[in-house]
């Protein structure tokens, strides 16, 4: 449990830029297996990479555990603290984000909006001498889910102080300047000044009534919060603006960088990369209206792209575990994990595990078409597991495919030292 008080927290907050597993957790599955126990910021902390416990313990969410935010993340996205916030507030978040961002608005309408602002974002990137595809990818979404968020589209600058923040905020949180904290808790208040004041219009003139002649509805994320504020306890008018920040970092601080890993991944390997391009030279060669945009059945048939999608995802060590709390004390193996404990459930130890993928460091999206089912269900959870994954997982997935179908029809990328 490591030194009293701070328990192993120095060895977890050290940063790894290796594709591997972040070295505090390595060390620790040689040495004790894939359950173990440790301390981290005065917090018990067990921690599994076992397959068959974290999809039972991830079935019971709500009975056994809960959502859980480290200290630096409740300080950052609310600073009334996030852990506040129970089952009821999470649940209702996600109908309102599947509302919105879920399978029905994709089919509908998002999966050609997606084209066409990437194709718009893509072109522009032909007038610059290079392009660092992490940094530009991040306005781009910001912008879209802004749009679909509080129908704004903000200054440039503040997407871009969203570049790389997620990693400031799984850091210590000492609020000193010049630490990575620090400066991160800045960027935060940009953009929470913007979030309010968008707040503050959208309620000015705002009528309960849709028959209202003139009532300031937009149909977006934020006209049905609004709309619900006074009769949900937790949607204040000082609560909201941390809300569609939260949303907006969780949204481009995950996909951009899955995008990035694609973009490196396949221009590192040409044999995936003519796959790639040959499934959407095929989507374009079916197609009646040589003009047209993508369709939800041509999206629906891209196999090799979501192998593709699939393996960046398995790759990417961008957090280091899923947080739960503990709410019910869990046996398992004759120990037992207390209640109040948190469990941090370790996602890059099962999908780098070469007992379940065999070479577990190289891309290889050819993997998936012998990988079923069942064996995803327990071995491949990066949007997390239980009937309740991420609600933004098919968003991102199919905005990822989108930018991959929109790359390899109209434009080339060739890699430069240092990047692509």
């Amino acid at each position: 449990m490591g030194f009293p008080l701070i328990g192993e927290t120095l060895s977890f907050f050290v940063t790894s830029n290796s594709i591997d597993m972040h070295p505090f957790v390595n060390e620790r599955l040689k040495r004790y297996g894939p359950l173990f126990k440790t301390n981290i910021a005065g917090r018990p902390v067990a921690v599994s990479s076992d397959p068959e416990f974290n999809y039972f313990v991830l079935q019971l969410k709500g009975k056994l555990i809960e959502l859980y935010y480290v200290d630096s993340f409740s300080q950052t996205v609310h600073n009334d603290n996030l852990r506040n916030l129970g089952g009821y507030f999470q649940r209702y978040l996600r109908r309102s984000i599947l509302r919105h961002f879920g399978h029905e608005p994709l089919k509908r309408k998002l999966l050609s909006e997606f084209e066409d602002v990437i194709n718009h974002e893509l072109h522009k990137w032909t007038n610059l001498p290079e392009v660092d595809v992490k940094r530009q990818t991040v306005p781009m979404l910001f912008d879209l889910t802004s749009q679909i968020l509080m129908s704004h589209k903000p200054e440039k600058n503040l997407g871009e102080d969203l570049n790389n923040m997620l990693q400031s905020i799984m850091t210590f949180p000492l609020y000193i300047p010049g630490t990575a904290f620090y400066k991160c808790i800045q960027k935060k208040r940009k953009a929470i000044k913007l979030t309010t004041w968008v707040l503050e219009e959208r309620m000015k003139g705002y009528s309960y009534d849709n028959s209202a002649e003139g009532c300031n509805k937009k149909g977006d994320f934020l006209d049905e919060i609004v709309g619900d504020i006074g009769k949900e306890a937790f949607l204040t008018k000082e609560f909201v603006p941390f809300l569609l920040f939260g949303l907006l970092l969780a949204t481009v601080e995950t996909i951009s960088p899955t995008t990035t890993l694609a973009t490196m991944y396949l221009l590192d390997n040409p044999s995936a990369l003519q796959q790639l391009t040959e499934e959407h030279e095929e989507i374009l060669k079916n197609r009646e209206g040589a003009n047209s945009g993508l369709v939800w059945e041509e999206y629906k048939s891209m196999t090799f792209t979501r192998y593709v999608i699939n393996e960046t995802l398995r790759l990417e060590n961008l957090l280091p575990g899923m947080l739960r709390k503990v709410i019910a004390d869990i046996h398992v193996d004759g120990y037992t994990i207390p209640k109040g404990w948190i469990l941090l459930v370790m996602p890059t130890a099962l999908h780098l595990n070469p007992n379940i993928y065999e070479d577990p460091l190289t891309f290889n999206p050819s993997r998936w078409k012998n990988i079923g089912s069942n064996g995803m269900a327990k071995n491949f959870i990066p949007y997390g597991g239980g009937d309740r994954p991420c609600a933004g997982a098919e968003f991102s997935k199919v905005l990822m495919a989108v930018f991959l179908h929109v790359w390899v029809t109209k434009f080339r990328f060739t890699k430069i030292e240092g990047g692509t």
